[in-house]
């Protein structure tokens, strides 16, 4: 793939020179790019889902390793797996369903033959389960791959060697569902936003004081879907060091809302006002606890104090497989000191006297805080609401257990 590879190699090198910021600026990118790997890819007459596994594979680790902390990248490769196996499972039980049903009404078939292929039929439409009651289950399962060996080899039994055209009809039919599953997930990430705000009339209620953390474009269409029927307040915490909640509280005045623009260390002071907290993350682990900007955890503490609802807004793509324990999860990074301190103040505090340079201040300027599940009261996403402890229910709807751990990528 000498075309797409250039694409690729694009979408590297914004990742990891943070060129490309955000959890849906990078999930459109990663999606659009998995859509014109998968067009441009040459199918073989078979293993023909493993073949597109490979090349999604083999591009989401690429895209992972460039920037590890934008969790959405590995959520929108692994929803892709998650469909071609979906696609090409559905494809195999239909096919084997034809056969049987075409070749059973045959005469010279024995009893024996029969039973096989209904046992067959029965074996791979019963398939995993789309969402596994117990832990038991999901180490119990056969995996994926192994479902689509078995299925392949089952059909070649029938088919044969012949019926070229079949085969070039069934290639055409993978990529093609496939493709029109991920357009269909572009769709999603592009109308989240839009999704998530018809849930607000339901949620903010008359003359209610609603207190949002730092800047997300899903808290402000969230916001501003109930102000022409609701009448409330919002108390803007203005989420330092970036002070992103500053650009929020201008949109939300320019949009005719009244707001209130207060410092982070006033949390506690002004909770007690406050009727509901509604706050955007930056992903939604799969124990329901979230990550997002720094002092959002100081937030729910608050809250949690003063017995007020801690509400997330979060379109799927946000909704990560993983476990904040998992070793590949990295729940935070430390951004450039100068958001913090101006190169000019800092180096006039370098200790040059003992010769070594060693600075006598330090900077620290992590990005992220984590939220337990605890902490959350509700999630609102494009498909509805959830409690937290619903959250890895869901995403079972959406990732396959075979492509939760992606193989890192080795360097040479």
């Amino acid at each position: 793939m000498p075309g797409t590879q250039i694409l690729v190699n694009e979408l590297v090198t914004k990742l990891r020179k943070r060129k490309v910021e955000g959890s849906q600026a990078t999930a459109l990118l990663t999606a659009e790019l998995l859509r014109s790997v998968i067009s441009q890819l040459k199918m073989p007459q078979t293993n023909r889902a493993e073949t597109l596994i490979e090349a999604v594979k083999s591009v989401g680790e690429q895209l992972v390793a460039a920037n590890p902390v934008e969790l959405a990248v590995g959520n929108i490769v692994k929803r892709v797996l998650h469909v071609i196996r979906e696609e090409d499972f559905s494809l195999t039980t239909n096919a084997l369903r034809g056969l049987v049903s075409s070749a059973g009404g045959d005469s010279r078939d024995t009893a024996e033959q029969r039973d096989f292929r209904a046992q067959n039929v029965a074996a791979v439409a019963a398939g995993p389960p789309s969402r596994p009651p117990s832990l038991h289950s999901l180490l119990d399962r056969t995996p994926h791959s192994a479902i689509a060996h078995r299925s392949s080899y089952i059909v070649d039994s029938f088919e044969g060697n012949g019926k070229s055209a079949d085969r070039n009809t069934e290639i055409w039919k993978l990529k093609h569902d496939v493709m029109r599953a991920v357009n269909e997930l572009i769709e999603d990430i592009n109308s989240c936003h839009e999704q998530i705000a018809e849930h607000a009339v339901e949620l903010i209620h008359q003359n209610e004081i609603i207190l949002t953390f730092g800047r997300s474009r899903t808290v402000r269409e969230f916001l501003c879907a109930a102000k022409d029927k609701r009448s409330f307040q919002v108390f803007v915490a203005e989420g330092a060091p970036k002070y992103q909640g500053h650009a929020l509280a201008k949109d939300l005045v320019a949009r005719g809302l009244q707001t209130t623009l207060i410092a982070d260390s006033a949390v506690f002071a002004m909770i007690s006002r406050v009727n509901m907290v509604v706050v955007g993350v930056h992903a939604v682990m799969a124990n329901g606890g979230v990550l997002g900007p720094v002092g959002l955890n100081m937030v729910a503490l608050a809250a949690r104090k003063h017995a007020v609802p801690f509400v997330v807004v979060a379109g799927t793509h946000k909704l990560c497989p993983l476990y904040p324990q998992n070793p590949q999860v990295l729940l935070n990074e430390m951004r450039c000191p100068s958001e913090l301190l101006q190169y000019g103040e800092f180096s006039d505090r370098l200790d040059f006297s003992i010769g070594s340079g060693t600075p006598l201040l330090n900077v620290v300027n992590p990005a992220f805080d984590y939220v337990p599940p605890e902490l959350v009261s509700l999630f609102i996403t494009d498909i509805g609401g959830y409690n937290p402890s619903f959250m890895h229910r869901l995403i079972a709807d959406y990732y396959s257990a075979d492509d939760v751990n992606l193989p890192k990528k080795t360097t040479s």
